[in-house]
């Protein structure tokens, strides 16, 4: 039965016939494999928040492609087109507001999706860290005893 079986099990008992250079030891690996388990959490936490956050962008991006592309082929036709039952200043302000609306809706459901991604901080990863260092500390408080 190795050490940390044996820990595993019988955590106070087995640990008091224990050399310190052993505990030392089986502390060093636990924190390393803790901090790596922590590091994937935030790296899984990073990722889906990146992905949230670049749907929200590439929104904001096709709003401002979408505006760009319209003002000019389509722009220019829509007022051609009105002009033969208006007079062309009013095609042309008929026009530009109804792709104003437009981007402005494009921009703001990006926005949106934007703030539904949240802060890039990973919040999980956060909190996991800090009741580690919770356990950590009532932990030597009671070895302390």
């Amino acid at each position: 039965m190795s050490t940390q079986e044996v820990s595993a099990t019988r955590p106070d008992e087995a640990r008091r016939d224990e050399s310190m250079g052993q505990l030392v030891k089986d502390l060093s690996q636990d924190i390393s494999t803790l901090v790596r388990q922590e590091l994937q959490l935030a790296k899984a936490e990073m990722t889906q928040k990146g992905k949230e956050a670049g749907v929200g962008a590439g929104l904001l991006g096709g709003a401002g492609v979408f505006g760009l592309a319209v003002v000019g082929g389509s722009m220019a036709t829509i007022i051609l087109i009105l002009d033969t039952i208006m007079p062309n200043w009013l095609a042309a302000l008929v026009t530009t507001l109804v792709y104003a609306t437009v981007g402005a809706f494009l921009a703001l459901r990006g926005r949106d999706r934007l703030k539904e991604a949240g802060s890039p901080v990973p919040e999980r990863a956060k909190e996991s860290v800090k009741e580690d260092i919770e356990w950590a500390k009532t932990h030597a408080k009671s070895n302390d005893r």
